[in-house]
């Protein structure tokens, strides 16, 4: 009976459908103990164990969830042919290695580091010789006989052979060898993997060459016993949890739960801070789920806080964590006590307790009270140190501006890597230069009093760069043209094939049709034996199958057939590479050269239909109107591509291009193309200053002009801003080895090496998604040794090349244990490996060294320490913002300030002025002008004048209020002067009458009402008393901060009119950089957690979101900051530019740098939108009473702080 009638009410997927769909259930057999179903099934295809794993748990879940019973498959295949035992493995093996970690870790171990070897029915496994692997060797192979026999009806010979530890590899082999023990125990015992992976949040990757759990095995070693008077713990390494004993103090009940609630320190033990001394067993907080009544524990203290509570007591509260989890601690102690106690309790030192652990109905969670004693220890945490003699230097690091990737803040980077002694580290993030102004401060040489580490931290480095999006938009649409016609010959074809490797795939058909003239003349078509058999989702997607293909000639007789059909034409294919790489891959094995001008339909299709946003063959076929059928089989793609050739031509005619040489010269890619071209990672380091300013150009270019998903730098930009920037090739999603995992033409490998000065290579662990990735042209990489080869190649071509190789982590976090921060982040994102992410922490040399050991102790020493330092020496030291101080000019802003000042002055005072008014506004003007800060005036000036000239009122806030000079200006009304009085008519003053001195400090507009004893004319009342040293310091040199409040409606105007000012592509909007927050992070890290079914204390989900926050998340823009770019200069000197969260919709261009970053070296203008203003402008209209008219101590005003008569109204009237 086939699958789905058997099961007709399971509703799986579209693939598990298509797989399953001619499936055949043979027999349901019921086992009487276990009450499991073993369902038997047969296919036809082969079906790996990860969709033999989901079917299983959807019926479970779908059909057999309250019966009492799980059913599991037992699947057998009858496959086609085309599989022996010999192809068969390397297909299987994946699926073998995972039911095999299910069933046995140490087997699975020894598998997948095994070398086999298969010869017909005999299959050979090389270990490395040890107790471990002998005695697992027998049930290994029984498994692996009995699998291949039940399933596959091969009657297999397993044979094991052993070989001894290579001398260099002994010790690493002797701690595998303990691992693997350690292993073997645990399953002998029934604690199965999970448990042997230590883990406390579910995870079930081991890495066997770096295995260490948080604490040792407790058992019965002595040493994890707390005896009294011990008042320093033991380091991690020597201490130990008994986590079995959660009792082991004695049990819920305990002599201090009664009778006291507070208990001062004996005397003479100054190690205890509250209680008594105490022993026993340590237990990890992790362990802590439950009331389990009295416990000890140690860990780092956080937040201790106090809280006054009845009968003169108080709580004292703070939170312990030993890294495995977290738990709050609560004593109540006597008001007298508190100080003494707080006095001890400093955050981030460690300390020991002793107390019972129980529910609290208050905080809803398990805490710890009643705690009989309390005291300081060491830090028992592992840091890790670089004691290796030479240092390495990391030339590939995220902080936290890679966006929601990196979780490292960079200071913290930076000075990890100087206390590790490393002289220099290089910033790489993604796509983003945000963190190097962060970065240049890090390490500052007046912080360090030894004269060694001074110099030392003169002489270190900081690497500015960045790993970039790189496209290749100057990849050629024609290959080896030959100054053919386009009426000439053109064989276009298409082929199918059994993956994506032209290296390990095989071609089960071509198609062909040739065109001259315009005109398809002739065709050609045939299946090809692969002798391989087809994988599933080929036969899927081509809907050819092994049958299909069985009884057709091989590809030895089919393509000197194909080639000589396309003799004396040229080749045309859609993505050309591809196809074009199958036939010459397989004319190199059978020693055939061929020679062939090709021309990719793709790259043209690009140039000459820029609207598109995909170029895939059905995409370019709709958008010329032409009919695909049976799209991916090869005959039909063929006359499908043959048609848009034709078309493509013609549109070639139009643009007068008649011959294929010329069609490379139609130019560089339209914009909106290159947005859309896949991207290569590829790390940029800034050599100089020339190399930083065109790095923020291209940074700056990538956000503006070619940002789609990502900012994106084309090869034709990078070729222009080439000088002062060092190319490296980066990761493996880098070009280079994208190429190499595609098994590219050693053409292909040539030039991209060529394109680069130097290459890089990462750890293994960085790749190790590969071997489970579903991806076709990943799928040969299943093994370690398959990393470790691509490695070695990269390697090789630096040596072949004469390119410098250089080791980098790819660091996204410092150390092992922050790697949950990322995993939560990644989680976050909608990640479903996030739990698989691999440790890109920040390596030791010597840890570097033990990664790389697989190319020798010398080659090793070579790409980790010798070629990164000769990167960094080739760099110079420099810094990311300019440190010059640039404010724009203006012409005679010097004297226009001081004339539009005078000139106020005298209309307000008369001439000569009198002494106090001269004597402020010469020492202002002195002071402003010596120090450069009158064009800042200027500014204000003109944009507080255009605003009132527009009918707008202007409010000025914060200290310029103090500045006389922004007074007589028109900046602000505020006038600092003291109090005084003064006549508009005939300017009499008084500034030093016995009654204005009584309001000396105060405000003048409080004074009373005087008549004006030369004219009789009523006296104006004004001045605040400020001094001008709150504006602009003492010495006069504190940069003015302007700030000022226009009406909302009017904001975007005056800020349009700032570019009048200074000109167009002179201003630009203060950029800032949003983060992630405590709140948002706070529901990643529940979420997190909750999702795996892990049970965290709130208190632990708080330590946590602190690992989490800051990480950039996205852009913005300050709400009226404009920074100004003098006439002359280059913004990239100073910044790079970019859109408000890459919005590509808006014409707002920001500062790429925090706006803070750079408001030292030029000039911010705070243009802010008020209510006020645009108030103010409305009652004016409705009133038509001019609002500057109103005296500040206008009666009728005042009085409504204290009724409505003045209006007129009762306040029922509202």
């Amino acid at each position: 009976m086939l699958f789905f009638k058997a099961f007709d009410s399971l509703s799986v997927d579209k693939e598990l459908k298509n797989l399953y769909g001619e499936v055949e259930v043979l027999k349901v057999l019921a086992s009487k103990s276990t009450k499991n179903l073993y369902i038997c099934i047969t296919s036809t295809r082969l079906i790996n164990r990860q969709n033999i794993r989901k079917m299983e748990e959807l019926l479970n879940k779908q059909l057999f969830l309250h019966t009492g019973s799980k059913a599991f498959l037992r699947p057998q295949f009858e496959l086609s042919t085309q599989y022996n035992f010999e192809k068969l493995y390397p297909i299987y093996r994946d699926s073998l290695l995972e039911e095999l970690k299910e069933k046995s870790i140490v087997s699975y171990q020894i598998l997948a580091n095994a070398e086999v070897s298969i010869e017909e029915l005999r299959m050979k496994i090389v270990v490395t010789e040890s107790c471990v692997t002998k005695e697992k060797s027998t049930k290994l192979k029984d498994f692996l006989e009995t699998v291949f026999q039940e399933r596959f009806s091969y009657n297999v010979h397993v044979v094991f052979e052993y070989t001894p530890a290579k001398e260099k590899d002994k010790d690493q082999e002797l701690e595998y060898s303990r691992q693997l023990i350690k292993m073997v125990h645990r399953e002998d015992s029934g604690k199965g993997y999970a448990a042997a992976s230590g883990n406390q949040t579910g995870e079930s990757a081991v890495n066997m060459a770096s295995y260490s759990e948080p604490f040792a095995a407790a058992g019965a070693n002595p040493d994890n016993l707390v005896k009294e008077g011990d008042a320093f713990a033991p380091s991690r390494q020597s201490g130990s949890y008994d986590s079995s004993n959660k009792f082991a103090a004695g049990g819920r009940k305990s002599a201090y739960e009664k009778g006291k609630s507070s208990y001062r320190k004996l005397p003479k033990d100054p190690s205890v801070v509250y209680g008594r001394n105490f022993e026993g067993n340590l237990i990890p907080i992790c362990d802590i789920l439950a009331e389990i009544g009295e416990v000890i524990i140690r860990g780092k203290l956080i937040k201790p806080e106090t809280r006054a509570i009845r009968n003169e007591k108080t709580i004292i509260t703070f939170i312990l964590t030993d890294f495995t989890d977290s738990i709050k601690v609560k004593l109540f102690v006597k008001n007298i006590e508190v100080d003494e106690i707080m006095e001890e309790l400093k955050p981030g030192e460690f300390f020991m307790l002793k107390g019972i652990a129980q529910l609290d109905t208050f905080e809803h969670d398990i805490t710890i009270s009643s705690v009989a004693g309390m005291k300081k220890i060491n830090d028992f945490t592992e840091s890790r140190k670089d004691n290796f003699p030479k240092k390495r230097v990391e030339l590939h690091a995220h902080t936290q501006m890679s966006d929601m990737d990196g979780v490292t803040d960079v200071k913290k980077m930076v000075k990890r890597a100087f206390a590790w002694g490393h002289p220099a580290i290089a910033i790489t993030d993604h796509g983003v230069v945000q963190s190097f102004p962060d970065a240049s401060h890090a390490i500052n040489p007046k912080d360090y009093v030894d004269e060694e580490e001074k110099q030392r931290a003169k002489d270190f480095k900081i690497i500015y760069g960045m790993e970039a999006y790189l496209v290749d938009d100057i990849k050629e649409v024609v290959t080896d043209a030959k100054g053919q016609s386009l009426q000439n010959s053109f064989v276009v074809f298409d082929i199918e094939t059994t993956g994506f490797s032209a290296m390990n795939d095989r071609i089960i058909e071509i198609g062909a049709v040739k065109v001259v003239g315009g005109e398809a003349v002739d065709t050609f078509s045939t299946f090809v034996n692969p002798e391989v058999p087809i994988p599933y989702e080929i036969e899927q997607l081509t809907s050819i199958r092994d049958d299909m293909v069985m009884d057709a000639p091989k590809i030895e007789a089919v393509l000197p057939d194909f080639l000589a059909f396309c003799e004396g034409s040229g080749l045309v294919a859609h993505n050309a590479s591809f196809d074009v790489g199958f036939i010459k891959k397989n004319a190199e094995r059978m020693g055939i050269s061929i020679d062939f001008t090709v021309i990719d339909t793709v790259g043209l299709s690009r140039i000459l239909l820029p609207e598109l946003s995909r170029f895939k063959l059905n995409t370019v076929a709709k958008a010329l109107k032409v009919s695909l059928e049976n799209h991916h089989r090869a005959v039909d793609d063929a006359g499908a591509t043959a048609e848009i050739f034709i078309k493509l031509c013609e549109m070639l005619r139009e643009r007068d291009i008649t011959k294929v040489d010329e069609i490379d010269k139609l130019g560089k890619l339209p914009t909106e193309a290159i947005r859309k071209l896949p991207s290569y990672h590829a790390i940029m380091l800034a050599q100089n200053d020339i190399g930083r300013v065109n790095l923020y150009k291209m940074v700056s270019l990538s956000h503006l002009e070619y940002f789609h998903k990502r900012p994106k730098i084309p090869k034709s930009l990078l070729n222009e801003c080439r000088e002062g920037i060092i190319l490296g090739s980066a990761c493996e999603a880098g070009e280079l080895y994208r190429a190499i995992i595609s098994n590219k033409s050693p053409e292909d490998i040539h030039r991209i090496v060529n394109y680069y000065d130097y290459l890089e290579i990462q750890p293994l662990c960085n790749n190790e998604f590969l071997l489970r990735s579903e991806r076709s042209n990943e799928k040969d990489i299943t093994s370690w040794e398959d990393l470790i080869d691509i490695n070695k190649k990269i390697v090789a071509l630096g040596e072949e090349y004469n390119k410098p190789v250089v080791a980098t982590c790819d660091v996204h976090f410092l150390d092992p244990e922050d790697d949950i921060y990322r995993k939560i982040i990644m989680a976050g994102k909608g990640f479903k490996d996030a739990d698989e992410m691999p440790a890109l922490y920040f390596r030791t040399t010597e840890e570097m060294l033990k990664e790389f050991s697989y190319l020798g102790s010398e080659k090793a020493e070579e790409v980790v320490i010798t070629n990164t330092n000769q990167i960094a020496d080739r760099i110079e030291k420099i810094s990311p913002v300019r440190p010059d101080k640039c404010p724009p000019v203006l012409e005679n802003s010097d004297g226009n300030l001081r004339q539009i000042c005078y000139d106020k002055a005298y209309s307000m005072y008369g001439d000569p002025l009198p002494k106090p008014v001269q004597g402020r506004l010469e020492h202002e003007l002195d002071s402003i002008i010596k120090n450069g800060f009158a064009v800042m005036y200027i500014i204000a000036q003109k944009l507080v004048w255009k605003s009132n000239e527009d009918g707008y009122l202007v409010g000025s806030r914060g200290s310029v209020g103090s500045s006389f000079v922004a007074t007589m200006s028109g900046i602000t009304e505020v006038n600092p002067l003291p109090p005084h009085y003064y006549c508009m008519n005939c300017h009499y003053a008084d500034f030093d009458s016995e009654e204005v001195k009584q309001y000396a400090g105060s405000s003048g507009c409080d004074m009373p009402d005087r008549i004006c004893p030369k004219c009789g004319k009523p006296l104006c009342k004004d001045g605040h008393d400020i001094p001008f040293e709150t504006f602009l310091g003492f010495n006069g040199d504190k940069e003015p901060d302007i700030d000022l409040n226009f009406s909302g409606e009017y904001q975007s105007k005056a800020h349009d009119y700032t570019e009048v000012i200074f000109g167009k592509g002179q201003t630009f909007r203060a950029g800032t950089i949003g983060t992630l927050a405590e709140k948002t992070a706070y529901g990643y890290v529940k979420n997190y957690f909750e999702e795996r079914g892990i049970h965290k204390r709130y208190v632990e989900i708080e330590r946590m979101v602190e690992g989490c926050v800051g990480v950039r998340r996205t852009t913005g823009q300050h709400p009226g900051g404009i920074v100004v770019l003098p006439l002359g200069e280059n913004i990239y000197s100073f910044t790079p530019v970019q859109h408000p969260a890459n919005d590509m919709t808006t014409s707002t261009i920001t500062t790429h740098f925090d706006y803070h970053s750079i408001d030292h070296n030029l000039l911010k203008l705070d243009i802010l939108g008020h209510d006020d203003p645009t108030m103010i402008r409305m009652l004016e209209d409705l009133t038509g009473i001019d609002a500057q008219t109103i005296r500040f101590d206008d009666p009728k005003v005042l009085s409504l702080f204290h009724d409505l008569s003045a209006l007129g109204i009762t306040p029922q009237d509202l």
